[in-house]
């Protein structure tokens, strides 16, 4: 076998040194290649994250143990001998950059896992990197450059849980200024200047909130793949809006960093809310800000006695279990019928047909109408099976309107009916009944009460406390409105117009602790009924035009460009495969039923499509037990696709 020669660029020879050119066989293998580069350059340093780079075929070269025959590599082959780790820039949610050593050579899936768990994220599953999206830049504005927190010299671990000392992974203990970052992480931010909101890109309708899902990174391929140099910025974000396990003890950087991403796309309107909401969201931020200056952190507990709260607690609950009657049980087995007037619409495009009454009764998992109560003991006109079905609130105290929005799975998609209660104790009782339905438990379950209890609290959040400003700041002048809400009420509210309304939303969010009112603004958030909805413009076979899908948690929705409505929704659980024709870049999806889809993505590659719909299935498959080892191959599975070759 006759030797050849091979150059080899090395990074660290610095960007004007010449290539270094190996005498080598076709079968000498990558570590004997790295071997002979690194006694040829005679340096003395730890190579040990050093690897080689093809960049024609833009692939690392890391199975040392093959051959140069074996990769298919000649002597035209372009190879960079560089570190596997470098460093990067991540902005997060909060608006923090940091500057963090990151692999370049893992699948983005392993690289956000790494990031996380230096940050002491849970879940990481949940989180990706995205291509920032530009600022718009004033003329008068000076370039101030954001400062950059360094944590390049944080030593990468490998233990899916950091060693948590003072509450806080050890590495952020060492000194005062790596205490502050962690601070800086963990703490809400104050609410931004209305200068720097206005700076924010903003989308203006759904086809701006598609371009967003173009950015994200593909997760099964590593960053260099991906034309990432070193040094570039990339964002950290939620991508999967289907949050597991969340627990304030352990979570309290994974907590801050949502509530700063869900808190921006309220202000920037990426997701629509009603004015009373935006209130609440304002007073919310407002009271946030407020306690996180003068409540000491949510982290300095010891661990050991909060071991020994929880195991007190639970055993005060065991008891209280034991001690029931059995008249108590007997009356929890046979729930109290729930039946009553209430309103019904179905919405049809261009119908204009209004609510009608009929007599309602509820019965284990399914409602029943009839025309009238005394007609009650003969068939129902319908019965609605609400087993598997979604329901979303849609409420406004202030205008006394109470709706219950349900979405029925059917073969050809959901059908949407609308129930319409006449006030706060009739809406609650139903609303509750129609949730523990969706998750196939009847009324007799003990969770119905406190499910009760939990709506009426929200809907006292939304009520509003006019004239009586108890306990509210005695200045209005103490609270920026415009740093609270979106630029729309900028522009159709003067402060002293917005200051009471806001000021009333708090007096009923003010008793609550830091962690209750990060919580409260989450679960908000997660209620309003765009939530959790990825935008991507597609065109679907045998269309002439291009329309939106919006990708959830559990279902994908048609939506029509013209007028915004939902033509469509279709649930992953009647899905029984979906393919990626990468020749032609089309997906197709069976459902069951006969329903076949098939569509090209616009705005996003459908690689994106593919991998979100894959994602949010492997979201599903976690399960307590399993909750802290990740089965990563199963994600490549149903995440990475098999591109064309």
């Amino acid at each position: 076998m006759a030797a050849w020669d091979l150059s080899v660029i090395v990074e660290d020879l610095g960007p004007d040194a010449l290539p270094v050119t190996l005498s080598v066989m076709s079968d000498l293998h990558i570590g004997g290649v790295i071997l002979k580069l690194v006694e040829k350059t005679q340096m003395k340093r730890d190579w040990s994250d050093h690897a080689l780079w093809w960049e024609q075929k833009q692939q690392w070269l890391l199975r040392t143990a093959w051959s140069l025959e074996k990769y298919g590599i000649h002597a035209d082959a372009r190879l960079l001998f560089m570190p596997q780790h470098k460093p990067l820039k991540l902005g997060l949610p909060n608006g923090i950059t940091l500057r963090l050593q990151v692999s370049f050579s893992s699948p983005v899936f392993q690289t956000v896992m790494e990031i996380c768990r230096m940050l002491n994220i849970r879940h990481p599953e949940e989180l990706s990197l995205l291509q920032p999206v530009e600022e718009k830049k004033k003329k008068k504005d000076k370039d101030v450059a954001p400062e950059i927190y360094d944590l390049t010299e944080v030593p990468l671990s490998s233990v899916s849980r950091p060693c948590l000392y003072n509450g806080m992974p050890a590495h952020f203990a060492d000194s005062a200024e790596m205490e502050a970052i962690y601070k800086m992480l963990s703490v809400t931010q104050p609410p931004p200047a209305p200068e720097a909101i206005a700076k924010q890109y903003r989308p203006a309708s759904v086809v701006d909130k598609a371009h967003i899902n173009g950015r994200w990174l593909d997760s099964s391929r590593c960053l260099m793949q991906q034309g990432i140099q070193k040094d570039d910025k990339l964002w950290l974000r939620f991508k999967y809006f289907a949050f597991y396990d969340i627990d304030p003890k352990y979570d309290v950087v994974r907590l801050t960093q949502l509530y700063e991403q869900a808190r921006w796309a309220i202000l920037l309107e990426d997701i629509d809310c009603t004015e009373e909401e935006m209130m609440l969201f304002g007073a919310l931020q407002y009271h946030i800000s407020k306690v996180s200056q003068s409540e000491p952190q949510m982290l300095t507990t010891s661990a050991a006695m909060d071991d020994l709260e929880s195991a007190l607690q639970s055993l005060e609950v065991k008891m209280e279990g034991e001690s029931s009657s059995a008249s108590e049980l007997l009356e929890n087995i046979t729930a109290p019928e729930l039946n009553d007037y209430l309103k019904i619409f179905r919405p049809k495009r261009l119908t204009l047909k209004g609510y009608k009454q009929y007599w309602f009764k509820f019965q284990d998992t399914s409602i029943s109408y009839f025309k009238s109560k005394e007609e009650s003991i003969g068939e129902p006109i319908q019965q609605i099976n609400l087993k598997g079905c979604e329901v979303a609130p849609d409420v406004n105290v202030a205008a006394q309107k109470f709706l219950i929005r349900l979405r029925i799975p059917a073969p050809e998609g959901m059908n949407e009916v609308y129930l319409r209660c006449e006030n706060e104790q009739q809406y609650a009782e139903w609303m509750a009944a129609c949730r523990l339905a969706s998750k196939g438990k009847s009324r007799v379950d003990s969770s119905y009460k406190s499910e009760i209890q939990n709506i009426r609290s929200f809907l006292a959040m939304q009520k509003t406390n006019s004239g009586s400003h108890g306990n509210a700041p005695a200045s209005d002048e103490s609270i920026n409105t415009h740093s609270l809400v979106s630029p729309r009420y900028h522009k159709k509210y003067k402060p002293k117009q917005l200051a009471p309304r806001i000021l009333d939303a708090y007096q009923n969010v003010a008793h609550l602790s830091l962690t209750e009112a990060v919580m409260h603004f989450l679960r908000t958030w997660q209620a309003l009924p765009d939530f959790g909805l990825s935008y991507v413009v597609v065109r679907f076979k045998g269309s002439r035009k291009d329309e939106v899908l919006g990708i959830a948690q559990n279902r994908l929705i048609r939506i029509d460009l013209g007028v915004g409505d939902v033509v469509k929704t279709w649930r992953y659980n009647n899905m029984k495969q979906w393919n990626v024709n990468w020749d032609i870049r089309q997906m197709a999806i069976e459902f069951e039923g006969n329903v076949n889809i098939a569509f090209s993505c616009v705005t996003a590659d459908c690689k994106i499509v593919h991998e979100f719909i894959g994602g949010y299935i492997f979201m599903s498959t976690r399960s307590r037990e399993k909750s802290d080892t990740l089965n990563e191959e199963l994600f490549y599975k149903l995440t990475g696709g098999h591109e064309a070759l």
